[in-house]
């Protein structure tokens, strides 16, 4: 006669334990790619790997209530069910608040990838749960976690929301989704839907230095505007726009460095920057009748480098504070230095400011100061000088190995360099924001083997590189994770074919004004920047209130179920 043999209670816990491991697993995944096939289809921001990654931490929050589950199921398998749903709750409010901050998708898609994933992580607990308490009551009891997580949940994004209608007029996170679908999918017009709303017209003015010779022109072309916020937003890609569309439109060599501005002159959208680009290239398209021009002069005090060189009656100039820190510049800089000008006999001036060192902030009143004095002293120096027939030559270097995450934008690396009497400026225009501080003097000791013995190294200060990359910063400055010898080596290259292009130029100017143009603007500048600090201020003091609250009274109505 046959017996049956007992069974081992603790291989039958292992079997049952890794039943429902793989079942769990298998729903997980089950799940994730049913939404990514029929609900998130669509949505620019949760491919397989977020959605994955969104089910992951959902498992993270759930987890600590299963694991006091089973240690509360020694004194009470009640609590065990309790502790469990509380935690079902809790993944339902992580992904409700994750999926509505960051998706696109339509409220009845949110819906449904909010809540049918963490229903089918219980389908696998439900047959231990019906042992320990009937139908009836679990599924109520799954119904009020529902709808206490919905409640919390929603109740929390109206009071954040709410921050964002008061200080700038829309939700909060609506502008935040806006960021994060350019971030992660490059759609700029969501954002700047919101900068055009904000935003005001004013006038800007557009300084183009032209340069004509027997084959091309050159242009130093230096908007009133700041080439931000970041990545492709705004007026960010406006330097290499304006350039490709110059040398394209033209048949020339152009850059476009940066100006005496700051933030408050970002472009609203990349609407306002073709109008921008589309008035440059029609006023361009004049000829250049200055023959002479004067050596250039640079002038260094104890903190500011001003370089100077005058065609015709117009002065270029350039203004740095390296090796120490040199950001944006206020426009009152140049009306400083326009009207000093005028009084020496000049009609024009292209101001230039070189934003070619980072190494901490400086403090900007001594450096007006400073950079006002070199000035002074610099147009005092050329005022004296003669004007003499000279050469201009230009050439583009784009390094491939150099990309946006180590900080060079799309225009890559322009020189152009003026002889005259004998002396060599070469002025090196960067597609960066920004330099490593030193780099600046490394390049204009290297080209003097080149013969070159003026000049400047400037960067047009492209927002392009922003936001590419997690650092501390949010972009890298060139140099930073170049190679310094490899920088070194293009900008020779650049500079070598420039001088190889030097012939005969005649020199023109001419100043222009686009109206009604959309900036952010400061006071809209301002409002933006405070908000993420409030909004999170404004979390730190609900999460946790908000939340106990929630918790404790879904485990008072669980105790009555």
């Amino acid at each position: 006669m046959l017996q049956t043999l007992p069974i081992n209670p603790t291989l039958q816990g292992l079997v049952y334990g890794l039943a429902l491991g793989v079942s769990l697993f298998a729903a997980t995944a089950l799940s994730n790619i049913l939404l990514k096939l029929f609900v998130l289809k669509k949505d620019p921001v949760y491919d397989l790997r977020r959605i994955a990654a969104l089910s992951l931490f959902s498992w993270i929050f759930w987890l600590p209530f299963i694991l006091m589950g089973a240690l509360a199921a020694v004194l009470s398998p009640q609590w065990a069910v309790r502790l469990c749903i509380l935690g079902f709750s809790a993944a339902l409010i992580l992904r409700f608040i994750a999926l509505y901050v960051t998706s696109s998708s339509s409220v009845k898609s949110l819906f449904a990838a909010s809540v049918l994933p963490p229903f089918l992580y219980v389908a696998p607990f439900v047959p231990f749960w019906l042992d320990v308490t009937g139908f009836v009551r679990l599924f109520l009891s799954l119904l009020c976690a529902l709808v206490a997580a919905l409640f919390s949940s929603f109740l929390f994004i109206a009071i954040l929301n709410g921050v964002g209608r008061k200080v700038v007029g829309f939700p909060s996170l609506s502008i935040f989704k806006a960021f994060l679908l350019n971030w992660v999918a490059d759609l700029n017009e969501p954002f700047e839907y919101f900068l055009e709303v904000l935003g005001e017209e004013r006038d800007v003015e557009v300084s183009i230095l032209r340069f004509d010779k027997e084959k091309g022109s050159i242009f130093i072309v230096v908007p009133s505007v700041h080439p931000g916020p970041f990545k492709n937003i705004g007026s960010s890609l406006l330097p290499s726009m304006l350039k490709e569309s110059l040398e394209r439109s033209l048949e020339s060599v152009a850059c476009v460095p940066l100006g005496l501005l700051g933030h408050e002159f970002d472009l609203v959208s990349q609407r306002e920057c073709q109008k921008i680009i589309d008035h440059v290239v029609k006023s361009a398209a004049f000829t250049a009748d200055d023959e002479g021009a004067t050596p250039s002069v640079a002038f260094k005090n104890d903190m500011a480098t001003v370089c100077c060189q005058a065609f015709g009656k117009t002065i270029l100039a350039s203004f740095s504070l390296a090796p120490h820190t040199t950001e944006d510049l206020p426009p009152e800089l140049g009306i400083f230095v326009q009207e000093k000008a005028w009084k020496l006999g000049f009609k024009h001036c292209v101001f230039v400011n070189a934003h070619n060192s980072i190494d901490g902030v400086p403090g900007l009143n001594r450096a007006l100061a400073s950079l006002e004095s070199s000035a002074s002293a610099c147009l005092e120096i050329i005022s004296s000088l003669d004007w003499l027939p000279f050469k201009v030559g230009a050439a583009v270097v784009k390094p491939r190995e150099f990309s946006l995450s180590e900080g060079m934008g799309p225009g890559g690396i322009t020189a152009v360099v003026v002889e005259v009497g004998g002396q060599k400026t070469a002025y090196v225009v960067f597609d960066g924001n920004n330099m490593v501080s030193g780099l600046r003097e490394k390049i204009l000791s290297a080209l003097q083997s080149l013969g070159v013995n003026g000049g400047e190294v400037f960067t047009t200060d492209t927002h392009s590189v922003n936001a590419v990359t997690l650092t501390a910063r949010g972009y890298h400055p060139i140099g930073e994770v170049m190679d310094h010898e490899k920088v070194i080596g293009y900008v020779k290259e650049a500079v070598g074919a420039a001088i190889a292009d030097l012939s005969p130029a005649k020199a023109g100017f001419r100043r222009i004004k686009v109206q009604k143009v959309k900036v952010i603007g400061r006071e809209a500048l301002e409002k933006l920047c405070m908000l993420p600090d409030m909004v999170t201020y404004r979390a730190k003091l609900t999460v946790i209130p908000l939340y106990a609250a929630t918790f404790l009274f879904l485990m008072l109505i669980l105790l009555i179920v």
